[in-house]
């Protein structure tokens, strides 16, 4: 089934009509994505274990998402562990997904960085695509923040402050470099944010739907990312740049401080569709509100980052890191 075009956006005297048309045109690829990642999670791959691609064994499914399963492995000629993700054929029978797999490889082969998942190898056999990567021995933010909500002592189901910005600016230090190479992430969540247990950083994983200036995304026009998170750029299906993801990670810290977001309970259309109508509508209370943490100078950066217009947001991932060095530092003035 071909994916609807992009709209064009009309004049203001036809306003309503071009929102009932957006509007339509989002909800028809939302079902789309939904029916590609219900395939990928229904798929039997009882089998893979203990199969070979390469110099590299199967062990142990980790989890599943849009673009792949990925599992723990082991690399036989180094003698180490890793993480194999695997696309079956039959489920990427298009030649769009087909290349998106292989994009991802080849983009994040370039980002070199403590902050960013590093790939070691990829390939395909009869049945499948592979990508063989870091394998990172902690757990993801997502999981990290479940974890915390379920702490029986109210004031402990977020993490501490200091925390929670040392993770978000080594985020943005990836991102960073990942901006200056060219590369935009598009689909920045706490799922995607893998914490080292070892060393305690932050690694940005999964560039499954990034969009390079060397390789134009298959699918340009098409709404891709978790609602969210989504920028209200994306949730219209317009041009996307550095600030796309500069959104989804002061969503990501706003998210972190406060231990919840202030959303309401809206299936994922809805919030895609709120997005695109009235983006600075989103959250239903201010972050002052949220948290006792977060004081105004940490609500004007969650504002600035989370602004539905790009042009008010941090113009990088440094000016925003910057803002939050700026912020740390007169609050540990002020308490001495």
């Amino acid at each position: 089934m071909p994916w609807p075009d992009p709209p064009s956006f009309p004049e203001r005297s036809q306003e309503v009509d071009a929102h009932h048309v957006l509007c339509q045109i989002v909800v028809d690829r939302l079902q789309l994505i939904g029916g590609n990642v219900s395939a990928i999670s229904q798929y039997d791959y009882r089998s893979i274990v203990g199969r070979s691609f390469g110099n590299f064994v199967v062990v142990r499914e980790l989890g599943r998402g849009a673009m792949g399963v990925v599992f723990a492995g082991y690399q036989k000629t180094l003698k180490r562990q890793v993480a194999v993700k695997l696309l079956p054929k039959a489920l990427a029978a298009s030649d769009s997904a087909r290349t998106q797999f292989r994009d991802e490889a080849e983009t994040v082969a370039v980002l070199d960085h403590p902050h960013i998942i590093t790939i070691f190898d990829s390939g395909e056999d009869d049945e499948f695509f592979y990508q063989v990567m870091q394998l990172v021995d902690g757990p993801d933010l997502g999981e990290l923040l479940a974890r915390l909500r379920r702490h029986p002592v109210p004031s402990r189901r977020r993490l501490p402050l200091n925390h929670a910005i040392r993770v978000i600016r080594e985020v943005l230090d990836g991102l960073e470099f990942a901006h200056e190479e060219g590369v935009v992430h598009q689909d920045l969540k706490p799922a995607n944010i893998l914490i080292d247990n070892r060393q305690g950083r932050a690694l940005v994983a999964d560039f499954g739907i990034a969009k390079t200036k060397h390789i134009e995304f298959f699918a340009r026009g098409l709404v891709v990312g978790t609602p969210n998170y989504l920028a209200p750029e994306q949730a219209a299906a317009r041009e996307t740049d550095r600030r796309t993801d500069i959104y989804a990670v002061g969503v990501i810290l706003f998210e972190l401080l406060a231990g919840f977001l202030p959303v309401r309970d809206e299936s994922g259309r809805e919030a895609l569709l709120r997005k695109v109508r009235d983006a600075d509508s989103f959250f239903t209370r201010r972050p002052c509100e949220c948290s006792g943490d977060i004081d105004h100078g940490l609500e004007q950066i969650i504002l600035k980052a989370t602004a539905g217009d790009p042009t008010e947001r941090f113009p990088s991932a440094r000016a925003f890191s910057l803002a939050l060095e700026r912020w740390l530092t007169a609050r540990t003035a002020e308490a001495m």
